[in-house]
């Protein structure tokens, strides 16, 4: 009886340590629609309101703030960042826009319908992207942990660490949140983490190699991967890239 308790209990830890490390899934994506892309804008943050996208770009010098048409890409609306900051992610909260810098440690908020620049507020360490849900926002620094930011204050009240099968996820740059999880850029891949924000668990992948040849873009190894946006009104997910010439509306396809 207990060489049988033994063995029955072995084979429970054995099933259970397999689908512990069982291989994280990896969906693939259908184009649905393809929208033209400013290939000045060097994206590093986006994100679908009201009908419009709006977008930060990169670069010193360089780095603006757009409100953005989705079906022609004309820039509507343009606030440039001061030339000594780097530009990064954005998200929108009430009335505002909420706007990080790369190393600069500084961010800026601006009223979300005229950008114009309302305060600013201090974070240690580098800023790279922001996403939200109904209370929270969350914030990518490089790192495989995400911030969890006071929407209202700005204040860090927490962190996740995000793992794959147990190891660490680095370089998590641009965020959207879609459907409860975070949906995060890999700096310099083509895949997508899809992000349980309650345990940081990896919950899948999305793989977007082939989307865009960027061999054919003038800088293919800084013009990535990176912009996702998310229309959650009618179920519309959009991706596009550093300067891509196109930004894609996407579905996603089962593994």
């Amino acid at each position: 009886m207990i060489r049988r308790l033994s063995y029955a209990l072995a084979l429970i830890a054995l099933v259970s340590s397999a689908s512990t490390h069982a291989a994280t899934p990896v969906y693939g994506y259908r184009v649905v629609h393809v929208y033209p892309h400013d290939t000045s804008a060097y994206t590093e943050g986006l994100f679908y309101k009201d009908g419009f996208l709006y977008e930060s770009t990169g670069e010193a010098g360089e780095s603006t703030v757009r409100k953005v048409e989705l079906e022609t890409g004309k820039v509507l609306q343009r606030h440039d960042v001061p030339d000594a900051y780097f530009g990064e992610g954005i998200v929108d909260w009430n009335h505002e826009l909420i706007q990080l810098t790369w190393k600069s440690e500084l961010g800026f908020v601006y009223d979300l319908a005229s950008f114009k620049q309302q305060r600013t507020f201090r974070y240690p360490g580098e800023g790279w992207a922001l996403t939200r849900d109904s209370k929270h926002l969350y914030m990518s620094d490089g790192s495989p942990v995400l911030r969890v930011l006071d929407p209202n204050t700005l204040a860090s009240t927490g962190s996740i660490m995000v793992t794959d099968n147990g190891e660490p996820v680095s370089n998590l740059n641009e965020l959207e949140w879609v459907k409860g999880e975070i949906y995060a850029n890999v700096w310099m891949t083509n895949r997508i983490a899809r992000i349980d924000p309650a345990t940081g668990h990896v919950n899948g992948w999305i793989d977007l190699s082939g989307l865009l040849d960027v061999s054919r873009l003038p800088d293919p190894g800084n013009d990535v991967l990176n912009g996702i946006a998310y229309d959650e009104q009618h179920d519309r997910l959009f991706v596009t890239g550093k300067r891509w010439p196109k930004l894609f509306e996407i579905s996603l396809v089962k593994p």
